[in-house]
């Protein structure tokens, strides 16, 4: 069985005192909930203060994006995967539809910070994700099975084992809006198939693939119901330590 995951996205909310009061309040909140995998993910300023509160806990630390570099250079305003390693972090989101819409990421851009993650033994958290239009115009699974050939090309057997897959409906992010379970679990079915046609069927059946877009503690249970759904990159309900752990907390059995 895939353990599941649950990834809470601070985006660009909390200075450093309110993000380390906000990790300390759910460090108990979560600390029995060793069968699932813990992530939140501060913003840069805060990784190494939060990081050294949550030491030891169940709660590992991801960055928000990286560089495509993973050498000391001349790349003014760029944090590398090696720092993020430094600051703290196990894990780091890489191509959050956010970062495609407003900042210029594009699915090679994706792919080389991908490489560059995982050259720092980092866990990458690969986002992919069709807007409004390309759903109503019937290509949603086409947007997405392109995003994730070109955002996993080039990566080994291996290299997927540090994969985890976060599929994200743009027009649901923020939005209030989600997915019905079975657009979900539609949708995390042609990922896994996407996959298995890439690097096998035995590496399709082990990746773990998250649901995001307006998830809460209300839908969380139904959404984790369906086979190929194995967590939830959470938005605005991660940034309260209660909410986000009800969501965390989710009881599988029900």
């Amino acid at each position: 069985m895939r353990k599941p995951v649950i990834a809470g996205n601070w985006k660009m909310f909390k200075l450093i005192a309110d993000a380390v009061e906000t990790a300390l309040e759910l460090k108990p909140k979560v600390a029995n909930a060793n069968d699932r995998e813990i992530v939140i993910a501060p913003v840069f300023t805060a990784l190494r203060t939060v990081s050294d509160r949550v030491d030891g806990s169940n709660i590992r630390i991801a960055a928000q994006d990286c560089a495509v570099q993973n050498e000391f250079g001349a790349h003014t305003g760029e944090v590398s995967p090696d720092m993020l390693r430094d600051a703290g972090c196990t894990h780091v989101i890489i191509g959050h539809s956010e970062r495609r819409q407003f900042y210029g990421e594009t699915d090679s851009s994706v792919n080389k910070k991908t490489k560059a993650a995982l050259s720092a033994g980092l866990v990458a958290i690969v986002c992919v994700g069709e807007s409004l239009a390309e759903r109503e115009a019937g290509n949603a699974e086409t947007v997405v099975k392109s995003q994730l050939e070109s955002g996993l090309s080039g990566l080994t057997v291996a290299d997927m084992e540090r994969i985890i897959i976060a599929y994200e409906p743009v027009w649901a992010i923020g939005t209030g809006k989600t997915a019905t379970p079975e657009q979900a679990q539609d949708m995390h079915a042609a990922v896994r198939k996407t996959i298995a046609e890439s690097h096998g069927s035995g590496v399709a059946d082990k990746v773990r693939i998250l649901y995001g877009g307006s998830v809460k503690p209300d839908n969380i249970v139904v959404l984790m119901s369906q086979p190929d759904v194995d967590g939830a990159l959470v938005g605005g309900a991660s940034l309260d330590a209660e909410s986000f752990s009800r969501i965390v907390n989710f009881d599988r059995t029900s």
